[in-house]
């Protein structure tokens, strides 16, 4: 009897600690379960604005990067690498980056230029009508003078566009490369627009002359020696005659 008795209770009891052991580990256990989040999925559409949106951004900062780099070899002094790769750093800076200084070595005015325009109408009847010179510089100064913010338009854009043209036609007015075809006709362009602008009449062809002059030196008796005279230009230079739409447009 006490044997069995023994048998009895221990099997009671292994029954009781598998129970305990079952109760312990089941609820507990599932309530952890749920406690871990479960992993994001991203959807195909998400993965792949994401992926749009990282091209996107490298390709912005390496074309700032690209940028940067051509534009510092732009105005930086003359060496081998801007040098070799001038004709790529032209075709990027040309025309919208362009910039007028450069490093370590500023290149002030020497001259004043003086840029005048006036236009030519054929009528109904055939005969040509030639207006007077109209002064495109004046109309500039007197934006910029007594304006305590004057806008880059009239500071440098005529100036500019000037500036570019002799440097791709040199003495000669005739366009022997893109570049020199497409800065003529930003020229053009703008005189013709000026001219538009301030006069409104019609005109089918338009005609520049810039005269230069050299800056009058300062200084106490400067004006006594002169006689107050004007300065005399050092150079007059008649621009060929060019073909417009009506109304300068």
């Amino acid at each position: 009897m006490r044997k069995t008795g023994w048998a009895v209770s221990g099997g009671i009891e292994s029954a009781d600690v598998k129970e305990l052991q079952h109760s312990d580990s089941g609820p507990a256990a599932q309530q952890c379960t749920d406690d871990v989040p479960a992993p994001v999925r991203w959807s195909r559409g998400a993965r792949t604005l994401k992926a749009g949106l990282s091209t996107a951004v490298v390709l912005c900062v390496a074309t700032t990067l690209v940028h940067v780099v051509l534009v510092f070899l732009h105005v930086a002094p003359a060496n081998t690498v801007s040098k070799r790769y001038s004709p790529l750093i032209n075709a990027w800076v040309y025309p919208f980056f362009e910039q007028n200084w450069r490093l370590f070595a500023p290149d002030p005015e020497s001259v004043n230029r003086q840029i005048l325009a006036r236009t030519a109408h054929t009528d109904s009847s055939g005969s040509v009508r030639v207006s007077a010179w109209f002064d495109l510089t004046a109309v500039d100064h007197s934006a910029v003078r007594h304006d305590p913010f004057p806008s880059h338009t009239a500071q440098n854009l005529l100036r500019r566009a000037w500036t570019c043209y002799v440097d791709s036609h040199g003495g000669d007015d005739k366009a022997h490369t893109e570049r020199a075809l497409m800065m003529q006709r930003y020229l053009r362009n703008i005189a013709a627009d000026r001219v538009a602008a301030h006069s409104g009449g019609t005109f089918d062809f338009i005609q520049l002359r810039v005269v230069t002059l050299p800056i009058a030196a300062s200084g106490p008796g400067v004006g006594r020696a002169s006689g107050n005279r004007p300065p005399t230009p050092v150079e007059n230079r008649l621009l060929p005659w060019w073909k417009v739409t009506p109304h300068g447009e």
